[in-house]
């Protein structure tokens, strides 16, 4: 029973609001966890990305500008870092970093399709998501001209 709770807790993501509880036990449990010590790397800027991660314990700081400088951004579970890459190639926009202790769970890409291909109610739920947000973003760009 914890573990639905546990569940109903990432659907506060965006994202995994659109997944239906068997296809986000689906996605968790075949998700690597990763244990992340205090000032181990996630990921770099620049580097290509695969996929994304979940944070499940700890925190992990965001670094967008130069290394060295105060992180940008701290987050704390329950997040997820690079959303966009999940669902397509792109390149790290910072470097992240675990502050403390912690623990993500990898989110492949090709996993978030194999998902998204068994639970095909779910894919239409995610592909409105992101026709929505795309729309939003098309007519933003009209208002601002």
């Amino acid at each position: 029973m914890a573990f639905d709770s546990e569940l109903e807790e990432l659907q506060r993501i965006e994202v995994f609001a659109a997944f239906d509880l068997p296809a986000l036990r689906d996605l968790i449990f075949s998700a690597e966890t990763r244990l992340l010590r205090a000032g181990d790397t996630l990921f770099r800027r620049g580097d290509p990305s695969d996929g994304g991660y979940l944070l499940t314990s700890g925190s992990i700081a965001i670094e967008a500008g130069e290394p060295g400088k105060p992180a940008d951004k701290i987050l704390r579970p329950v997040a997820l870092l690079g959303e966009t890459a999940v669902i397509a190639g792109t390149t790290r926009p910072a470097t992240a970093f675990a502050r403390e202790p912690s623990t993500v769970l990898k989110i492949p890409r090709t996993l978030f399709r194999q998902i998204l291909e068994k639970h095909p109610a779910t894919a239409a739920r995610v592909r409105q998501l992101f026709k929505d947000r795309l729309s939003e973003f098309s007519q933003s760009l009209v208002m601002d001209s």
